[in-house]
């Protein structure tokens, strides 16, 4: 079976995605689950949403709660540190998957070039984006993404 056939068969069907997604595929034709997949941004957000929601979407458990949870939890940054992301301090990654540490527990999806899904547990928040910045890396976006992200979260919270 393929990557996308897999995917479309366990995640993209049963979460109830709009249109199709598609992987970018090597000169050979094989697709690679570590970048490339190319969605709507409304499934995209339904994607995040699903994951926020411990893997239920529609009623349905589409991902188990322990693969999220896991996740969420992250690794450990003082592991982390290391890898020298200024950006990011306190964080972690894990299953491909960046996660804060903040006192939201928000954790993210995040593509080279700035596209990505921002995930606040605690304002029970999603934020999925498209971006096509000319730097590949988030340090550009950074600085000014995640707080915005965070200012958003605390006002929802805050009833804004």
């Amino acid at each position: 079976m393929t990557l996308s056939d897999l995917l479309s068969e366990r995640i993209w069907i049963p979460m109830g995605a709009e249109e199709d997604a598609h992987y970018h595929v090597d000169r050979i034709g094989t697709e690679s689950g570590g970048g490339g997949l190319s969605t709507t941004l409304r499934d995209l957000a339904r994607f995040g949403e699903m994951i926020r929601n411990h893997g239920r979407f529609n009623g349905r458990q589409i991902v188990p709660s322990q693969v999220v949870d896991d996740i969420a939890r992250g690794g450990d940054p003082e592991k982390f540190k290391p890898a020298g992301y200024t950006t990011l301090p306190g964080a972690s990654y894990r299953n491909q998957w960046w996660v804060t540490h903040n006192a939201h527990g928000a954790f993210m999806a995040r593509g080279v070039h700035g596209q990505g899904i921002y995930i606040d547990p605690k304002a029970e928040m999603v934020i999925a984006r498209y971006a096509s910045h000319p730097a590949a890396g988030n340090t550009a976006n950074d600085p000014v993404t995640l707080p915005a992200y965070m200012a958003l979260a605390k006002d929802l919270m805050a009833g804004g």
